[in-house]
């Protein structure tokens, strides 16, 4: 009886494999990484003006876009000023922390993007970013 050979085969299992589990995780983790991207973008199509200097994208609670016609839209819905000032009134009250991306048409005047600024800082969101793409890397002397 030094040690026994063979096995019961009418024993219960009682561990559980969870390796499929997690194989199955990862693969939705990764589906999830590469679709984010796509998710945050703004459905409105806007020719974003190109710098050099632009850093990564701030997580944020609102996005602005200003069109090439000057309409304005929050998170994909065509507001007016107005309207735009009574929700982000009503949404910084909620969270102090509240920030806002705003993307403009290189084609729109700068008073559209200055009124659409002034209307948010005035309602309450005081950190703000304004979205572009990024330009390719020029030589030092082009400019």
């Amino acid at each position: 009886m030094a040690g026994m050979s063979g096995g019961d085969d009418d024993d219960v299992i009682s561990a559980i494999n969870i390796t499929p589990f997690v194989d199955i995780i990862l693969v939705v983790l990764i589906i999830f990484m590469v679709t984010a991207t796509y998710i945050v973008q703004s459905q409105i199509p806007i020719d974003l003006p190109k710098a050099a200097s632009g850093q990564a994208e701030v997580s944020t609670t609102l996005a602005f876009q200003v069109t090439s016609e000057g309409q304005y839209a929050m998170d994909g819905e065509f507001l007016s000023l107005d309207a735009i000032a009574e929700q982000v009134r009503a949404q910084a009250g909620e969270d102090a922390e509240l920030r806002a991306v705003i993307a403009a048409d290189k084609k729109v005047e700068y008073g559209k993007v200055i009124d659409l600024v002034d209307t948010i800082k005035l309602n309450g969101i005081a950190k703000f970013a304004l979205n572009i793409d990024r330009k390719e890397e020029q030589a030092d002397g082009e400019r």
